[in-house]
């Protein structure tokens, strides 16, 4: 049982660490995905403005500088047909020198401009023939109309610019800001996030309020690469609430896991402890059998010496021997017939049948009374009963009948563990609104893993023989439950060797 119950800890320990570790492999990626979206998107923005304003100055007019064409063409000759099959692939390159539309401190720039024309074409032969005389030139302007295509190549030029802007001019926090949440959304990650542009490891004007650059917590990527694929520049972002946001996904998984292993743990204690009660209750059971054994076999031959004294024709006209015995086998079944009431007791005390009526009584007046079924025992052992009431006020509200049994049970137990001559001290004192009775002996006490059981029912410590000490552990059993029926509670002091006090608390009434 002890192995499954590990191992089903460790496999659920190991299947929500797994989870989490998959969880945060996943934010991860999300995250990452987030910001090469970003970068580039501000990449992509910041090309098109470049172009939009190159376009915006050669539509007002401004013209190249110097410009150069370069022409492929392939001719491939069909006789049978008499057609001529004309393959160009023609680009014309124009390098301007235009005034700088970027705030960087130059006068102005260069752009080169790449114009790009592809083109398959059939023709007879006589109109080959014609075009043969023209110049690659002039060819190239000639075939013009028929389907240009422009492309605009400012891509090394724009990077090489565009890297000499401060960063400020280049991105503003707004435009990243939006374009984390937008792609964060998508893939499902809706918390607050900072963020933060550095160069070369040091923080810009690019940046959230809080943000903090955190080795573990914090993801980035390039921004602004250039023609080398190189960048100063990085992307920061971290999340605040990340671990809150990773455990959330599997918090539900994680709870049901937790209850049902707990449950697992319940039920396996629940089943350790009844076997080990178990195992308690068959040593108790089998010394409660054997003290009543011996409690009962006692009086029982007793009894029966005293009825074949009374059969012997020389006892039996003896009236006064007669009468003495008669008495001996009274006392003798009076006391198994409490032994058995003890037992039914306390039956009935924990099936709560048992019918205690209380009133108002003087706790003083159920000592002294408690005292004189107990006093010519102890004067026979030569041994003495010591009162200090010292409590003003005495009136509780009690069971006359019970509390006085409450109260000779424990002074029989200070008879009982008593070696030599029994010295027993009975205190009281108020305290606040409660009586507080202690009764003190100084027999051979307990140890404290004894004192912590005592009150438990048919618990007798063992000393070796466990029939040393008569009764059947049903004594302080009973004290207890009377007590705690009574408003009241009940402790034990006691050290090995020096005795022990009882200390009973109750409520006054006034």
């Amino acid at each position: 049982m002890s192995l499954s119950l590990i191992g089903i800890i460790f496999v659920q320990a190991y299947y929500i660490n797994n989870n989490v570790e998959n969880e945060e492999q996943q934010f991860t990626f999300k995250v990452k995905k987030a910001l090469s979206y970003t970068s580039n998107a501000i990449e992509e923005r910041e090309y098109r403005e470049f172009v939009y304003k190159f376009q915006e100055l050669i539509a007002k007019g401004v013209k190249g500088d110097t410009a150069a064409i370069r022409n492929l063409y392939i001719f491939q000759e069909d006789n049978d047909s008499n057609e001529t099959l004309i393959y160009r692939n023609g680009i014309l390159e124009e390098n301007f020198r235009i005034p700088s539309f970027f705030d960087i401190s130059l006068d102005s720039i260069n752009v080169t401009r790449f114009l790009n024309e592809r083109e398959t074409k059939v023709l007879k032969r006589s109109n080959v023939e014609l075009n043969s005389k023209l110049s690659p030139e002039a060819r190239l302007l000639q075939l013009e109309d028929i389907t240009r295509m422009e492309e605009i190549i400012f891509e090394t030029s724009q990077k090489d610019y565009s890297k000499i802007t401060p960063i400020h001019k280049r991105v503003s926090k707004n435009e990243i800001y939006k374009l984390l949440s937008k792609k964060l959304k998508e893939d499902d990650i809706d918390i607050g996030f900072e963020y933060a542009v550095y160069d070369k490891d040091l923080a810009t004007k690019i940046q959230s309020q809080n943000f903090e650059l955190e080795q573990k917590s914090t993801f980035g990527v390039p921004i602004f690469l250039d023609n080398n694929n190189e960048s100063d520049f990085k992307l920061y972002v971290n999340f605040p609430e990340r671990r809150q946001f990773i455990f959330s996904s599997i918090i539900g998984m994680t709870l049901l896991s937790i209850v049902f292993t707990t449950i697992i743990i319940i039920a396996y204690i629940s089943a350790i402890y009844q076997l080990l009660k178990q195992r308690q209750i068959s040593q108790i059971k089998t010394d409660f059998i054997n003290n009543m054994t011996h409690e009962f076999k006692t009086p029982i031959a007793t009894i029966n010496l005293a009825l074949d004294a009374i059969k012997n024709p020389k006892i039996i006209h003896d009236e006064d021997k007669v009468k003495r015995y008669l008495k001996m086998i009274k006392e003798e079944n009076k006391r198994m017939h409490a032994q058995v009431e003890n037992v039914l007791r306390i039956s009935k005390l924990e099936k709560k049948q048992l019918n205690i009526s209380k009133e108002r009584v003087k706790l003083h007046d159920l000592i002294l009374d408690a005292i004189t079924h107990i006093e010519l025992i102890v004067e026979d052992k030569n041994g003495y009963i010591k009162t200090h009431l010292n409590a003003k006020k005495s009136s509780i509200l009690a069971n006359e009948t019970h509390f006085t049994n409450v109260i000779v049970n424990i002074l029989d137990n200070a008879v009982k563990y008593s070696k030599n001559e029994p010295k027993i001290d009975v205190y009281t004192e108020s305290v606040g609104n409660s009586i507080i009775l202690k009764i003190k002996d100084q027999g051979s006490g307990m140890p404290k893993s004894v004192q912590k059981k005592v009150f438990e029912k048919f618990y007798r410590e063992h000393i070796g023989n466990v029939h040393n000490v008569k009764g059947h552990g049903l004594g302080l059993a009973y004290v207890k439950r009377i007590v705690d029926d009574h408003q009241g509670y009940v402790t034990v002091e006691s050290e090995k060797g020096k005795g022990s006090t009882f200390i009973i608390r109750l409520p006054l009434i006034s």
